[in-house]
């Protein structure tokens, strides 16, 4: 039968006889040491282990908090968005002459069509941390994002969103998504936000020609993300919509203010942060809701709302784009 003391006496030791004479009787027994899990180790070596142990913790501590993605990409990327819808000069949208829309911009004025008048950055461009190719690359997927999002019909008049979608950073995609299905003017889900696009029931192109003037210009926000940003002027020739080649044309200016970040990811993915987004839109009503659609108004018709003391000229740069509502200044011939 199995003795329990011999368990017991595994992990105790008798005194010698010799520990007995010099005064030891009051111990008669003394603790085996080592016969825990690390009790055989040395001192130095438990040392070691305890801070083998402690690094290895940190090292998954850290690992787990860190950011998923580099800067520019990562899980708190968000778009924000600012809108300043202009009203009429002088009360009233005039008509454009169906034939030459555009006629009034002289080329003087540095418009060009579509893709043209973006003002991109001169070929083989570097910066401190990002070579000649890691910059083109990403100067060409800010060229393929401004081409679909305000230069495509297929998105402008026809519902289309999925090429604007394919270029977003996967870390966007959901509050896109959001955008469409949920817009609100709460600065950060309007679909109008991301790209220029109009209701298809209220209005049509009247020609798939876009006059575009303006820049786009490459700085690094650190040295792991390049910062893209573009402000463009683009004029639209529109008319109500079932109208077919017949009716009043109307020209529709929208300056769209926009910055990119994009990591080291995106660019080799082809794809883009948006960070920024903008815009002055009109003519329009200042009580219309824009969040969905951009909303001209036809000819002839003025907008209510109240608007700001001064005009704004969408085609000037040099002053900020955003306000709440605000008269649009006639245009220069």
């Amino acid at each position: 039968m199995f003795d329990e003391s011999f368990v017991r006496a595994a992990r105790i030791t008798e005194l010698s006889a010799e520990e007995r004479l010099n005064g030891g009787a009051a111990n008669a027994i003394r603790r085996r040491l080592g016969q825990g899990p690390f009790g055989s180790l040395p001192r130095q070596a438990l040392t070691l282990l305890l801070l083998l142990l402690l690094a290895f913790t940190a090292a998954v501590y850290f690992g787990i908090s860190s950011p998923q993605r580099e800067t520019g990409g990562g899980p708190s990327a968000e778009l924000t968005t600012e809108l300043t819808v202009l009203t009429p000069a002088a009360g009233i949208v005039a008509a454009a002459d169906p034939s030459s829309p555009f006629g009034y911009l002289a080329a003087t004025t540095g418009y060009a069509d579509g893709s043209a008048g973006f003002g991109l950055p001169a070929a083989g461009s570097s910066t401190a941390h990002f070579g000649q190719a890691q910059v083109s690359a990403a100067v060409d997927t800010v060229r393929r994002y401004l081409e679909a999002s305000e230069l495509s019909p297929a998105v402008l008049v026809q519902g289309e969103t999925t090429p604007v979608r394919a270029l977003l950073a996967p870390t966007e995609q959901s509050q896109f998504d959001q955008s469409l299905t949920a817009p609100s003017d709460d600065q950060h889900h309007a679909a109008t936000g991301w790209m220029v696009r109009f209701d298809p029931m209220r209005t049509a192109l009247a020609t798939d020609t876009v006059k575009v003037a303006g820049a786009v210009r490459v700085t690094e926000l650190d040295s792991g993300t390049l910062e893209l940003s573009s402000d463009h002027t683009l004029v639209y020739a529109v008319r109500p919509a079932g109208a077919e080649n017949s009716g009043p044309v109307s020209l529709y200016t929208v300056r769209r203010e926009l910055r990119f970040d994009l990591s080291r990811t995106d660019i080799a993915a082809r794809q883009i942060t948006l960070v920024d987004s903008v815009e002055q839109a009109g003519p329009s009503s200042c009580g219309a809701g824009q969040a969905e659609f951009l909303q001209p108004l036809p000819v002839g018709n003025a907008g209510t709302g109240t608007a700001g003391p001064a005009a704004i000229d969408p085609a000037d740069h040099s002053v900020p784009a955003w306000q709440s509502c605000a008269v649009m200044a006639a245009p220069k011939s």
